[in-house]
């Protein structure tokens, strides 16, 4: 293998002490045999390439761009969101029209499908975020279809039937059916109600889920992204266990990228199946790119269907205060015991509540374990220290922290005033030490990281997002006291994010894996309003071009 050289632009190390601080620099870096082997000034690194013999390297030129460490996204589900992108993909237009026109099409084209499934709908989209069957009733088939955040699925009359659930169907106990005033079921499912229905579409074959992985780890190398956590390893919300998927591509070499994998928790069981999980993760040791190490808890729901777990109850909503899936005064043992397994835990937490019940359960666990809550929505201001002093990472989400209809006409009206001002508090995690990382949720929003790291900076929502950009608080500052410098929020989605996967890559240092991307552009000399233009060009795994 060549000698790579990368000159002609500025560097991002993401690598040091302070590395946030310190910003790019004029400089160039070296790759042999897929490691760092020099980085800093263009004329010393120059100089060793030359040293290494004339012929055998090979020059990049930045042009002017800026070369960073690989992304990390740190909460991610490639499999789910490549299996979306090849059946009924609702997530590029918006407005009840628009979906009937795209149901209607897919439908067309694939005749000989037995249900049409797929996903990507907008809550916002419908009066109160709720779709209805009869929308969907005129397919001759049965419908499901997943909400764009996946804690919910639109379904027709036909899939309602199949499923046998009509108005003397109980809610499960994890989850909520939409019913109409007489009590017939209107066609939206919430959270562990899905998999009434979810669980019984057609299943993708092995072949399926192998293609779909493969086809989401080239759109994330095209966007520089070089690893990940996928945030779900596990059968949940009618999707398929995906850790044979992983032990497949990672055994053939076919998975380039560095990958976690966050093993689901069964949230209608208990300690019983730690052995399990331990087991599972066993099944992945040894291989070069896939550990199973973490373990996903999720906690609560989301706002916009009153199933995230909130202190004070939701305004105007009868007392709902939302769900905690696992019980808290069984979550503290739970972690204890997977944090003496020497799992990682990765909590989803969005409502205050949750977050610190999470934060709660953390209490007797060791920091070395790294572990993490993601989306953190709202923090009361009280448990936002508690991060840094109990060695819990923050994992970002960075894209949702603006104006837009699921904010104010979703959130904001039933969070009410107060607790709508502890949202999304990324400056504040910073100033108590929080360490941080950061990830896309993908496919339930960008997996672009300059689309969440504009929103960091700017607080404000990208100029070209489809569905948010035109509406009219989008351009003004979301509590644009909580925002992040662009540097702090570069370093939390390259060495934060790696960190926490326990990747040698996420920096550019010597001796370092060269999972790199090169921008076409200098974010850093950019307007902040301009963020979201940058691009990447290139894309590096140990060294290897596996995006141009």
């Amino acid at each position: 293998m060549s000698d790579v050289l990368f000159r002609g632009g500025r560097v991002f190390t993401a690598s040091g002490p302070d590395a946030a601080a310190s910003g790019p620099f004029d400089g160039a870096a070296l790759v042999r045999d897929g490691r760092i082997v020099a980085v800093g000034a263009e004329d010393d690194v120059v100089r060793r390439a030359r040293e290494a013999g004339a012929g055998r390297t090979e020059t990049v030129d930045l042009k002017g761009g800026l070369l960073v460490p690989g992304f990390v996204d740190a909460h991610v589900h490639p499999v789910q969101a490549g299996l979306e992108r090849a059946r009924c993909e609702l997530s590029e237009v918006y407005g009840l029209p628009a979906y009937v026109e795209r149901v209607k099409a897919y439908a067309a084209a694939n005749p000989g499908r037995e249900w049409i499934d797929g996903g990507g709908w907008h809550m916002s989209a419908f009066p109160n975020g709720l779709p209805h069957r009869r929308h969907l009733d005129f397919v001759d088939r049965p419908v499901y279809l997943v909400q764009r955040d996946h804690h919910a699925a639109w379904v027709n009359t036909r899939a309602l039937e199949i499923a046998g659930i009509d108005r003397n169907t109980p809610d499960p106990p994890d989850g909520r059916i939409e019913r109409d005033p007489d009590g017939t079921p209107s066609g939206v499912l919430h959270e562990g109600a899905m998999d009434l229905v979810g669980l019984l579409t057609p299943r993708p074959t092995a072949q399926d889920l192998l293609d779909a992985l493969l086809d989401a780890q080239r759109h994330l190398f095209s966007l520089g992204i070089t690893g990940w956590q996928d945030a779900i390893v596990g059968s949940y919300a009618g999707s398929d266990d995906q850790l044979p998927t992983y032990l497949t591509a990672a055994s053939s070499g076919a998975l380039k990228a560095r990958v976690a994998g966050a093993l689901w928790w069964d949230r209608t069981r208990g300690a019983e199946q730690i052995e399990e999980l331990k087991d599972r993760r066993a099944r992945a040791e040894g291989l070069p790119t896939f550990a199973a190490g973490s373990v996903k808890i999720m906690q609560d729901g989301i706002p916009e269907n009153f199933t995230a777990a909130v202190i004070e109850p939701y305004c105007g909503c009868g007392g709902e205060r939302g769900i905690s899936y696992v019980d808290p005064a069984l979550l503290k043992g739970h972690v204890a015991e997977l944090d003496r397994e020497g799992f990682q835990v990765h909590f989803h937490a969005i409502g205050e509540r949750a977050v610190r019940e999470a934060l709660d359960s953390f209490e007797n666990t060791t920091s070395a374990n790294r572990h993490h809550i993601a989306h953190l929505q709202i923090i009361e201001p009280s448990d936002v220290p508690r991060f840094a002093a109990l060695g819990v990472t923050a994992n970002l989400q960075p894209l949702w922290a603006c104006h837009g209809p699921q904010m104010d006409e979703l959130c904001i009206p039933f969070l009410g005033e107060e607790r709508s001002r502890w949202q999304y508090p990324f400056a504040d995690l910073v100033r108590h030490g929080t360490r941080l990382a950061a990830g896309s949720d993908w496919p339930v929003s960008s997996p672009d990281p300059f689309q969440g790291m504009h929103v960091a900076v700017n607080r404000t929502t990208p100029p070209d997002d489809p569905v948010d950009a035109a509406y009219p608080t989008a351009m003004t500052p979301f509590l644009p006291g909580q925002a992040l410098d662009l540097a702090t929020i570069l370093t939390a989605y390259t060495a934060g994010s790696a960190w926490l996967n326990r990747s040698p890559a996420g920096v550019i240092a010597e001796g370092r894996p060269a999972d790199l991307a090169v921008l076409d552009r200098d974010p850093f000399r950019l307007d902040p309003a301009d963020i979201w233009t940058t691009k990447t060009m290139m894309t590096f795994v140990g060294g290897e071009c596996v995006h141009e």
